[in-house]
């Protein structure tokens, strides 16, 4: 009889009766400035154990079907946790509708994926793994390949006590290290937070201005601003006019989650820290730059009957204030978090920012 199979059968537990809540220590994750403690369920607390198990897991590309997709093939930390190309590739080359968006302060989403439809990371991290799309994989598959490896029935063991190793306990894992993925002291917030004017230049505060001026930019209106720290997004879903025409919808967004009308082709609001690195934009990946996303915006979106109210043209934003607002955009590229990378890697790769090359 195999280790892995005996201790199993030694374990005698049945997948129901297994708990998932981890058993190690305990750890607070470090907050960078411009950003609030991170959040974390009553049953999954970050502890040592479950988050280097997570990021074991987070690069390990036998998760999928045929051994070729991670989570990190998709969420990159090289290109700001995100994917460059307009939507990713899975099993087979296989590709979705949709842009994969960066992971970096996922964990201060109140729902996940671009229709929310998943309102956890732990959630969230389960529904690629059987994507037919993705990872195509089963989710009783995944737990039997991960179990046919002594060194994670080890490791699941310190994590979370013993037992089999459940899907439940493996998405918890990898929730816990996505939660350490966190990504601020921006050049914005060591000015804005810790009242550094040498931080950034006159640009950024004037493409501040005109970024929360209701008669200007009023992107605040979404990508909010608070006094003490800043999620640049109010976690809400919005029409913005991507993929939708008075004539047709190309994707009918949060409308597959609620059933409400309302909700047609609106998309979270994703955030807009480390937005210059993480290209390209929108649910669908159609724009490639940022002057395209604000191009967009400066002229009204698409008109569709479910267009947001607070979407109108800005055609009256001078070449100044564009120039700007850009610049403002640009000064959120945050610090990338320690310990991140692959486990042999201790540092994440620190993804340069367009433009910033010979400077």
């Amino acid at each position: 009889m195999g280790l892995v199979a005996g201790l199993l059968i030694w374990y005698g537990a049945s997948e129901k009766a297994v708990s998932a809540r981890p058993i190690g220590q305990r750890i607070e994750i470090p907050t960078p400035l411009g950003l609030p403690p991170v959040p974390y369920p009553a049953d999954n607390p970050p502890t040592v154990e479950t988050i280097a198990l997570g990021r074991r897991l987070y690069y390990d590309t036998s998760l999928s079907a045929d051994n070729t997709v991670s989570c990190a093939t998709c969420h990159n930390p090289a290109t700001g946790f995100a994917d460059p190309k307009p939507v990713s590739e899975g099993v087979d080359k296989k590709t979705g509708t949709r842009n994969s968006p960066t992971v970096l302060n996922a964990a201060y989403f109140s729902t996940q994926f671009w229709d929310g439809r998943a309102a956890s990371l732990e959630e969230q991290a389960q529904g690629p793994m059987h994507n037919p799309v993705e990872m195509a994989h089963t989710l009783r598959g995944v737990e039997n390949r991960i179990a046919s490896d002594p060194t994670y029935v080890k490791e699941f063991v310190q994590a979370f006590g013993p037992g089999p190793i459940t899907i439940q306990r493996v998405v918890n894992a990898i929730g816990a290290f996505e939660r350490t993925l966190v990504s601020g002291n921006s050049p914005f917030d060591r000015w804005y937070y810790g009242h550094d004017e040498m931080a950034v230049n006159d640009s950024v505060k004037r493409g501040l201005h005109v970024f929360v001026a209701p008669f200007k930019g009023n992107c605040e209106s979404c990508h909010t601003i608070g006094d003490n720290y800043a999620l640049f997004t109010d976690n809400k879903f919005h029409n913005i006019g991507v993929g939708a025409t008075e004539d047709k919808v190309n994707d009918t967004g949060r409308l597959v989650v609620t059933n409400n009308a309302n909700d047609t082709a609106a998309f979270k609001t994703p955030t807009l820290r480390n937005v210059a690195i993480t290209a390209p934009y929108f649910h669908d990946g159609s724009r490639k730059t940022l002057k395209e996303v604000m191009d967009f915006y400066i002229g009204g979106g698409n008109s569709n009957p479910h267009l947001d109210k607070e979407v109108h043209s800005l055609d009256f934003l001078t070449a100044q204030e564009r120039a700007d607002l850009l610049a403002f955009m640009e000064a959120l590229t945050g610090e990338m978090p320690k310990n991140a990378g692959p486990p042999n890697q201790k540092v994440a790769q620190q993804p340069s920012t367009p433009g910033s090359e010979g400077k």
